[in-house]
């Protein structure tokens, strides 16, 4: 299942439901078919995003980091991708409808 993330101050966002569900339980969010993230809670939502994404930053030991993406190169495994990339699209969109005063909605 796929969320659709939208907002008049930008383009969209598809995000798997994993990825999705997993972002809006750090904002605060009900996981759900259907969801808004208004303006006003919107510099909540990417200080808790940034937060986590800092945690798992702290967390990382860069050589492990190294060698786990090596090790998945040479067995022809994905790359393992960070909380921050997977953030990233919806962090931009917060912060694009944040300064247009713009809502976020959702669907699947």
């Amino acid at each position: 299942m796929l969320y659709e993330f939208k907002s008049r101050a930008t383009g969209s966002v598809v995000m798997t439901q994993k990825v999705a569900e997993r972002l809006l339980q750090i904002i605060g969010k009900p996981t759900g078919p259907t969801g808004i993230i208004l303006p006003e809670q919107m510099p909540a939502a990417l200080a808790a995003l940034q937060h986590e994404i800092d945690a798992e930053r702290q967390a990382a030991n860069p050589k492990q980091l190294e060698q786990d993406e090596q090790e998945a190169l040479d067995r022809g495994r994905p790359i393992p991708v960070s909380l921050a990339q997977r953030a990233w699209p919806l962090i931009d969109m917060l912060r694009a409808a944040q300064a247009a005063d713009k809502e976020i909605t959702w669907g699947v």
